[in-house]
Parts: structure tokens; C-alpha cells; sequence
């Protein structure tokens, strides 16, 4: 698709690709809108995909963002859709859905996590419903149990084969990034051979620590990767984000004494991807998937 790509929309709109600063001011937009975005994400999600992120352009001003993050060449997930207040309602969103962010993911099936007042919006747009994942709130604090080891301990090679069935793509680049980014904390449950059976991370936001991933073969696996992370940040605000049909992670949430605070909709444009939710604890992220 040749860039930069003019919507047709009453007032004028291009997109184009964003520079790494550009990616900056989205984050600082996403946190505006209450995302409390990671202290480190604009160096770990640009590196991701360096041609997936797309700012929208009026009268020479940045009026959006989005992105299209491609995770091979069958899936791609979409995020940071956001536009300035004052641009919104004009049907640039729609436009900006069915004549560039669809046709730019091509054959990929697209993933996103809209808000739940967008989600008939999507449906029309025929994205097809998978789940709910719920945020929910809490603190850190208590004691480490002795079941799990820090992650750095664990060879990467280990941890990205066990990653790959909980993702409908490949994402090793973006696992050697996020996992090791400063200001981080994760850990592991061991398994023969240099293998794990669950992970998982916090990373510092502009408000506490977001624990995601967590991923475990079990519920006694996943509460003593939870308690871990909770452990290494006594005090901290922490949010967990949560899919909703797995009963045993709102059981630990739940045990927690946390809060739900915010929740999106996961849809797809092509098809529901068959991914082990009652091992998936916590989602990764909402903008990258």
C-alpha cells in the first residue's frame, strides 16, 4: 500500500508511517486516555514492526494514531486507535478501518481489543467476537515462593517454545525485547531439560506494574508466578489483565482481594484463533495482543 494514504473523509486526512518520536507522542495520547502505557513500550512495540505504526495527518497536525502490528504473514494485531477528541464522530475511524488498517493487514487475520461500546461497531465491520479480558487492580506485596525462578535464570530459547502456542503468530523478535526491557520483573516454573511449564512478567507503567504475560499449565503454577511478581513489588498498584473465560484466573484475582477497572472485547476480522485460555492468566498487552 502506498504511503501516504489519503482517507475519503469530508475533511482531509492522510496516513502515514510514524517515526520512532512520533510513537512517543502516541503513548503519551494512550496515556491521556487512561491506558497507562509501559514506562519502556515505545522502544519494545516500535522494534516490533517498524512499518506497523500510523499516524493520521490534518492540515499538516497529527489528529490519530493506529497501528497495524504484522506477526508474520497469516496475523497481525491492531492498536493505539485513537483519535484527537475534536476529530471524532466524523467517520474518520470508519474509513480509517475499511480502506487502510483491513487492506494493510491483507490476508493476515486482524486481532484488537476494542472498548465494549465499540464492539457492535466492529461487528459490522466483520470482526467476529472471541472473549471479554477484564482488567483488574490490585497491590503488590507478600512473601516469594520457593516453586519459581527469576526468568533471566531460564534459557530464552525455553521460554519462546512455550510461548508460541498462546499467540496466533510468531513473535520471537518481540519476546527477546519485552521480556528482557529495564525496569521489569519476571519469572519462571521450571521444567526438565531448560524448559518451563508458565511464565511470567511486570513491567513498570506510568502507574504501577502491569503483570502480562502470564501463562501456566495450572492454576497452583499461575498463583505462584502471581505471588512472585507481587512479591518484587510490595505496595505498587497492579493490574492483571484477565480472559474472561478462564475461571481459574478470576478465582486468583478474586483471592487477591483485586478490583475489576477496564475490560475490552477481543475480535478478530477473519477468525477466532484456537488459543488455550484456561492457561493464558493475563494477556501480554492490549496494544500489541
Amino acid at each position: 500500500m502506498d504511503l501516504p494514504f489519503t482517507l475519503s473523509t469530508s475533511h482531509p486526512v492522510t496516513v502515514r508511517r510514524m517515526s520512532r518520536r512520533d510513537l512517543e507522542t502516541a503513548i503519551d495520547w494512550a496515556a491521556e486516555e487512561g491506558w497507562n502505557p509501559g514506562l519502556h513500550d515505545a522502544e519494545t512495540f516500535y522494534l516490533t514492526d517498524p512499518g506497523g505504526f500510523f499516524a493520521l495527518e490534518a492540515d499538516g497536525t497529527v489528529v490519530g494514531t493506529v497501528s497495524v502490528v504484522r506477526y508474520g504473514r497469516e496475523f497481525a494485531f491492531g492498536g493505539f486507535y485513537i483519535l484527537r477528541p475534536d476529530y471524532r464522530g466524523r467517520g474518520i475511524g470508519f474509513a480509517l478501518q475499511q480502506e487502510f488498517t483491513l487492506p494493510f493487514a491483507g490476508e493476515r487475520n486482524l486481532g484488537i481489543d476494542g472498548v465494549f461500546e465499540m464492539q457492535p461497531r466492529y461487528a459490522r465491520a466483520g470482526f467476529v467476537f472471541s472473549h471479554r479480558n477484564l482488567r483488574y487492580e490490585g497491590h503488590g506485596g507478600g512473601s516469594m515462593p520457593g516453586s519459581v525462578v527469576p526468568l533471566d535464570d531460564v534459557p530464552i530459547e525455553g521460554v519462546i517454545a512455550y510461548d508460541r502456542p498462546f499467540f496466533p503468530g510468531p513473535r520471537e523478535a518481540f519476546l527477546r525485547r519485552f521480556l528482557r526491557q529495564p525496569d521489569s520483573v519476571g519469572f519462571a516454573y521450571p521444567a526438565p531439560g531448560g524448559a518451563v511449564s508458565g511464565y511470567g512478567l511486570a513491567r513498570s507503567c506510568r502507574v504501577g506494574y502491569k503483570v502480562g504475560p502470564l501463562f501456566a499449565n495450572s492454576p497452583t503454577i499461575a498463583a505462584d508466578l502471581f505471588s512472585a511478581l507481587l512479591a518484587e513489588v510490595p505496595g505498587e498498584p497492579v493490574y492483571l489483565d484477565v480472559p474472561e473465560p478462564n475461571r481459574s484466573a478470576l478465582d486468583l484475582v478474586e483471592r487477591h482481594g483485586m478490583v475489576p477497572v477496564f475490560g475490552t472485547a477481543r475480535m478478530y476480522s477473519r477468525r477466532v484463533p484456537s488459543l488455550p485460555l484456561d492457561r493464558i492468566y493475563g494477556i501480554t498487552t492490549f496494544e500489541l495482543g
